[in-house]
């Protein structure tokens, strides 16, 4: 059964950093694309960055490039998105997401394995 958790979240400060896993449990992470995506109260799902299967190409949203970092530990069947310099329109439940072949791209309807998501609070 495929599975993934997403841990990490939690209340920062502006300017603060914090790390996101999506743990796999059921597959092999490395053949999969992997993508982050956000959800603010009363806002669309936003595309956040993914890494894609095998080549671990990866690709960012406009408004997180520069201060966010997605990667992959192939030994723990994890994928981290390392966030810094956090704002607080970046508070939001954060998801993880798969897809079983090659993406590059942040189209929340290619992927068809989601977590639970997990809260990520940016405020003074």
């Amino acid at each position: 059964q495929l599975q993934l958790v997403e841990s990490g979240g939690g209340l920062v400060q502006p300017g603060g950093s914090l790390r996101l896993s999506c743990a796999a449990s059921g597959f092999t992470l490395y053949y999969y694309t992997i993508a982050w995506f956000r959800q603010a109260p009363g806002k669309e799902r936003e595309g956040v960055s993914c890494i894609s299967s095998s080549s671990g190409s990866t690709n960012y949203a406009d408004s997180v490039k520069g201060r966010f970092t997605i990667s992959r530990d192939n030994a723990k069947n994890t994928v981290y998105l390392q966030m810094s310099s956090l704002k607080e329109e970046d508070t939001a439940v954060y998801y993880c997401a798969a897809a079983g072949r090659f993406l590059y791209d942040l189209d929340s309807e290619k992927y068809p394995y989601w977590g639970q998501g997990t809260q990520v609070t940016v405020s003074s």
